[in-house]
């Protein structure tokens, strides 16, 4: 709690506006590479795409397209921008994390996909057991474009943690029992941010979860990007992940 804004137990009025609760804004300093942790927790993969598989822990895998859906809001379908030279990261903030996720590099943000869904335990002890579990439960897929191609943050819903919020999307409704599971529901901010979409840059706070969960990042890069960190460290926001 001495990291946070405020640190009185007593001024949080539910335990969900404590897990919510916003740090004070000198202790994430932000690194000075060109791309950042976007969200304490413990990194469970990292590394390159395969054969648009992604892995959800080693040895566990499953497809780009059954995670993203198709990319037919993109001008070109998403050929260029999704399957070649492609990095995923994965990070699992447990329920005592810091629960607000940030822009890991600059970015523009184009396009929202909602996927209703299951809302299963997402720690790395279950996430070993169920095949495609991050495709089964509901997510929310921010996607654009950033200096190398395209670029994707997935916050994966959880137990308990269907509330999924983005502060640029008002219009945005999870956990909602009106939702279909198996359907997906598209927003493109191109109508109401312009034509390169809502600017999102390194740092800037992204949205958050009511408890514990999962970011995802996929992105296309050159190849000589590098990982600075690793499968199975524990990471805060704005520490290095990688650079060029």
């Amino acid at each position: 709690m001495a990291e946070a804004a405020e640190e009185d137990l007593s001024g949080y009025r539910s335990l969900g506006e404590l897990f919510r609760r916003p740090l004070k804004p000198w202790v994430r300093p932000i690194a000075p590479h060109d791309m950042v942790i976007p969200a304490d927790g413990y990194i469970v993969h990292l590394g390159r795409v395969r054969r648009s598989r992604l892995e959800q822990v080693k040895g566990v895998t499953y497809s780009l397209e059954s995670f993203l859906g198709p990319q037919d809001w993109r001008e070109d379908g998403g050929e260029q921008g999704v399957r070649a030279d492609l990095y995923q990261c994965i990070i699992y903030l447990a329920p005592d994390d810091y629960h607000h996720f940030h822009s890991p590099t600059d970015w523009h943000i184009q396009h929202r996909r909602h996927f209703p869904g299951s809302l299963m335990s997402v720690s790395p002890s279950v996430v070993r057991w169920i095949p495609g579990l991050f495709c089964h439960n509901e997510r929310v897929v921010l996607s654009g474009e950033w200096a190398h191609g395209f670029f994707s943050l997935t916050a994966v819903g959880a137990t308990n943690v269907g509330s999924i919020r983005i502060y640029c999307d008002q219009d945005l409704q999870t956990n909602c029992a009106r939702h279909v599971q198996g359907c997906y529901h598209d927003l493109s901010y191109l109508d109401w941010a312009g034509p390169a979409g809502v600017p999102a840059p390194k740092g800037a706070g992204l949205g958050e979860f009511n408890l514990g969960s999962t970011i995802v990042l996929l992105f296309q890069g050159p190849r000589r990007f590098g990982f600075r960190t690793s499968a199975g460290c524990r990471v805060q926001v704005g520490q290095a992940l990688g650079s060029l």
